[in-house]
């Protein structure tokens, strides 16, 4: 990759790095379903200029549910009932575990032997993590909630590559279109009826706000934006690994603007955890990549 483009892989690892202590944020005035509703809608306003992709509502609706909807519904509750900022966005990368997993039932593909081994390193990672369940900043719902989050972006995974290339910018941008209406529906069932709505929208204040539109805006559209740039101009295998700083700066970025500490034994299972993703993502030859002529993306 060019200097430049190694330059927006990591603004993009940084925007979603610093997502998870938005989010944290937004959390202390906003109900997570709420806030990840009004996220979508902001997210969605861009179809205005961006075609719809050629992708049948059946799928789009099928891909938003899984990546959007019960992802970030799964994550946001999650951090809700417990869970940092920094020990989520560790815990989320167990999508990279469970996508080859789906991959072999739905799909009839087995694992290779680096997957593998790349995901009995990840998982012995996530038990060194879990042992430090006492030291605060994690719980076992907490954990139960990310993993099923995780779960569901792997399936989001295998569903988004059965859309074949696409433009990822106006599929994340229609995909958003999806989620506002049941998240809303959701959010007054589960989370106090209208009042509660009401009370929140009303009084969550410039924090609430800011979260809102830095999780719609910095991480899903300028981050995603981003990524389909990168994509356009090199494969897959030479963009993702870039994904496994996410769990980095947001470690980071909680530490420096949310006060979380982390013992050195979580700090090893998060290494860990990090080299089994590792081993799974990085190309098993490491070659000079050229940039390619025309788009490409390996979804």
């Amino acid at each position: 990759m060019s200097p430049a483009h190694v330059v927006l892989a990591l603004l993009v690892a940084l925007a979603w790095g610093l997502n998870f202590a938005a989010v944290a944020v937004g959390l202390h005035t906003v109900p997570p379903l709420l806030l990840l509703a009004l996220r979508f809608v902001l997210a969605a306003l861009p179809i205005v200029v961006l075609p719809r992709p050629a992708v049948s509502w059946a799928r789009l609706t099928a891909i938003s549910t899984s990546l959007f909807i019960l992802q970030f519904a799964f994550l946001f509750t999650a951090m809700a009932r417990g869970m940092s900022a920094g020990m989520a966005s560790v815990v989320l990368q167990a999508q990279a575990l469970f996508t080859p997993i789906v991959a072999a039932v739905v799909l009839r593909e087995p694992p290779t032997a680096r997957q593998v081994a790349g995901i009995a390193v990840a998982l012995l990672g996530m038990g060194v993590v879990g042992s430090t369940i006492a030291g605060g900043g994690i719980t076992v719902i907490g954990v139960g909630l990310t993993l099923v989050a995780a779960l569901s972006w792997s399936v989001g995974n295998i569903l988004l590559r059965g859309a074949g290339p696409q433009n990822m910018l106006a599929m994340i941008v229609w995909m958003s279109v999806i989620p506002p209406l049941p998240l809303f529906a959701l959010s007054l069932l589960l989370e106090g009826g209208p009042h509660e709505m009401i009370h929140a929208l009303t009084t969550m204040g410039w924090s609430g706000a800011g979260s809102i539109l830095y999780t719609a805006i910095g991480s899903t559209l300028f981050g995603y934006g981003l990524w389909a740039y990168l994509l356009k101009h090199y494969r897959a295998t030479t963009v993702a690994p870039f994904a496994l700083l996410v769990p980095i700066f947001a470690a980071a970025s909680a530490s420096l603007l949310l006060g979380e500490q982390f013992g050195q034994t979580r700090l090893l299972g998060m290494g860990i955890v990090l080299a089994g993703l590792a081993v799974i993502v990085m190309p098993a030859r490491w070659t000079t990549v050229v940039p390619l002529e025309v788009s490409e993306q390996e979804l």
